[in-house]
């Protein structure tokens, strides 16, 4: 199946959703918006109030004012700072009122550090070199500022003022409280984002949980009116498998891969947006690596869905050779075939083991370590070229760093998004495989007609079926069965005898013929309402986990207590059963492995007669049943086969020696017909069979 069409298919299934899904996408844009301002935050605070202390310092004396500057209305007083009979003002406070130094006749002045201590420079003291401050008599604050070079030797002088707190702190004033607006808006996006991103992944989560719910739904149900042919040919453990894994990795698809798709694409588009809002010509040099991330892209799908889709098909065959040897572990060690069944599973193992190798190292080389290796070159090309430029003043620090940050968070989504190209190429496989059954043609049925309770007619018009084209098991079968009448089939292994009994069920389609129930043909009854008056009891009867009550009622609530419990009278089943220590709320472990081959058959015996059906199919019902309980129950058929029509099936001939008549088939024909009586005066194949069952010896006993 195509990929565009399985995401077609997705998204139909995430249609109820739409409206949950874009708001969880929206607080989805918004968290990442508020992880996106993080950088901008921070190339505000280092350019524009960390970095900007070290800008040029100018002095004028207070009586002089700066052109009226200092009396302006913006609140100016936050852009100088006194100091004695002088003002301080910085180049960029300056700047802010569209002033500069020139035109104000300010004098420039510098502001150092020595350890802990700040002193203002009358005259800056530009140069490499040591820095040295002398105390002079004219003040406990002056102090005479040296500066030496590597030899000793002054190079110059100034006269420095040492600044107490206060004035130090009037320095800085106009960048402290804006430092920490900008630092608590950095705090408040982190919280904000935080808190998105658990609402949008709780949300996420919660629908991807319902869609995959719904999907399992679909599955299950459509896996019920598939063709029983469909079962014969599939095998269990890939069935479950597809149900559950391939299911569960479809989830992954809406929960991770959406979410990171959509968050990681927007994201790379915001930090895009961000560094050309920093710097075109960086912008743009990120941009030319795009192609070269959608090249590994495509060449990572593309080889990529050829190994998943080998890797759930060697998942399914673990699966099915897990569920073939759990269920038939008694031939397994009967047989003494562990080891057998080892390396068979070994093998597969082995291949799937193979192949998921071949996988990891697909991921090894074109998703993480490849674009690990691009975000190294591009930062290393990203700092060779433009950190020049930073020294040089054409780009501040502030934008070098914010740069170099979003350069980071640019390769972050991207790792994220090739990360997650496996899940999403895993996803759309088992997808594939998923909607593969969806798609599976169910049993075609012509008619849909309900039907009543019948009286029990039932006539074969010269029906003719084939499991395969040209490969008939019946043969231009035709007999008149009347209400109440008990037809007994015999003979050999593969006669046709249960392929009677399934064209009757409709689980399979007849190729030529007729079948009628009551005059009414087969084709025009809806298959529900058919079994729903049909009863069943198999040679093998299959117990669901629950209890006893449970498995007689079998989700047919309208069944009461009472009639539950006639039923397993009726079959001699009560009697085990209250001997049990919860009588019918006694719980039944898988498949009834706690009880004995002939009570897991009385409770299907009980289990078909509770829903009184009209006609009764009994396939080899007796076979596991030892003699006396097969006494009691042939004294319970006499009473329960008054007024309905009985199917049996029976391979020993001592269980239908009363039934009103007998078909005896042969390569899918009828051979002989008729009563008991009637076939032994015959003389033919029943009454072969019938010797050799009696005499156990093989010798036929020739009637004369």
């Amino acid at each position: 199946m195509k990929n565009e069409t399985v995401f077609r298919r997705l998204v139909g299934y995430a249609g109820p959703f739409k409206g949950k899904i874009l708001l969880a996408l929206f607080l989805l844009l918004l968290g990442t918006a508020a992880d996106l301002a993080g950088p901008i935050i921070a190339k505000i605070a280092i350019d524009d109030h960390i970095l900007s202390v070290q800008k040029n310092w100018y002095m004028t004396p207070t009586d002089q004012g700066i052109n009226g500057v200092v009396n302006e209305k913006r609140s100016v007083e936050t852009h100088v700072a006194e100091y004695g009979n002088v003002v301080l003002i910085r180049e960029d406070w300056l700047i802010d009122h569209g002033k500069t130094s020139e035109s104000q006749d300010l004098k420039e002045i510098d502001i150092v550090t020595e350890g802990t201590k700040y002193y203002l420079l009358e005259t800056p003291l530009p140069g490499e070199g040591k820095l040295t401050f002398t105390s002079t008599p004219d003040g406990e604050d002056r102090y005479i500022a040296t500066l030496t070079d590597v030899d000793g030797q002054v190079m110059k002088q100034s006269k420095a003022i040492l600044l107490d707190e206060t004035q130090v702190f009037s320095l800085y004033d106009y960048d402290l409280h804006p430092l920490l607006w900008l630092l608590v808006g950095y705090a408040v996006l982190i919280v904000v984002g935080a808190v998105l991103t658990y609402v949008q992944l709780i949300s996420l989560q919660t629908i991807a949980q319902r869609i995959v719910q719904r999907m399992r739904i679909d599955i299950f149900r459509h896996l019920q009116r598939l063709p029983i042919p469909f079962f014969d040919k599939t095998p269990v453990g890939a069935l479950v498998s597809r149900v559950t894994n391939d299911t569960e990795a479809v989830r992954e698809l809406y929960v991770s891969v959406l979410a990171t798709f959509v968050q990681n694409i927007v994201y790379l588009a915001g930090i895009l947006i961000a560094m050309y809002i920093l710097d075109p010509t960086l912008a743009l040099f990120c941009l030319a690596f795009l192609p070269i991330i959608l090249v590994l892209i495509r060449v990572y799908r593309h080889y990529s869905s050829q190994a998943f889709t080998i890797i759930r098909a060697k998942l399914s065959e673990l699966n099915g050779i897990l569920n073939e040897m759990i269920q038939n572990m008694v031939v397994v060690q009967a047989f003494r075939k562990e080891k057998e069944i080892q390396a068979e599973f070994d093998e597969i193992n082995e291949s799937y083991f193979k192949v998921r190798a071949r996988e990891t190292k697909l991921d090894a080389l074109l998703l993480r370590p490849a674009v690990s290796f691009l975000e190294k070159l591009m930062l290393t090309l990203v700092i060779w070229y433009f950190g020049s430029s930073s020294l040089e003043g054409a780009i501040s620090f502030g934008v070098l760093y914010a740069f170099v940050d979003y350069l980071g968070r640019f390769f972050e989504p991207i790792n994220m998004i090739m990360t997650r190209m496996g899940e999403l190429q895993q996803a759309t496989v088992s997808a594939g495989r998923v909607f593969e059954i969806v798609d599976t043609e169910p049993m075609q049925t012509i008619g849909e007609k309900p039907m009543d309770r019948p009286r029990g007619e039932v006539i074969f018009e010269n029906v003719s079926f084939a499991y395969r084209e040209e490969e008939y098991v019946l043969k231009d079968i035709s007999f008149h069965v009347q209400p109440g009448q008990t037809i007994a089939l015999v003979g050999h292994t593969g006669s046709g005898k249960s392929s009677l009994m399934n064209v009757l069920l409709r689980f399979y389609e007849i190729n030529k013929g007729k079948i009628t129930i009551d005059g009414q043909d087969l084709r025009e009854i809806s298959p529900a309402s058919l079994r729903e008056n049909i009863g069943l009891v198999l040679q093998d009867p299959y117990l669901f986990t629950g209890d006893v009550a449970f498995n007689i009622r079998l989700y047919q609530e309208t069944i009461a207590d009472e009639q539950l419990r006639e039923a397993a009278k009726a079959v001699s089943a009560d009697e085990f059963i209250n001997k049990l220590s919860n009588g019918y709320q006694e719980k039944v472990v898988e498949r009834g492995a706690t009880l004995s081959a002939g009570q897991r058959q009385l409770l299907s015996f009980a289990r078909a007669l509770a829903t009184d059906p009209a006609i009764l199919i009994l396939d080899e019902a007796t076979a596991n049943i030892d003699s006396e309980t097969e006494a009691t129950i042939q004294n319970a058929l006499r009473v329960l086969a008054e007024g309905r029509t009985t199917f049996i099936i029976a391979h020993r001939l001592s269980t239908i020696q009363e039934a009103d008549v007998i078909l005896v088939l042969s390569h899918g024909e009828i051979v002989e017909k008729g009563n008991h009586e009637q076939l032994m005066e015959q003389n033919g194949i029943y009454y072969r069979m019938y010797q050799l069952q009696q005499n156990g010896s093989g010798k036929q006993t020739v009637k004369k």
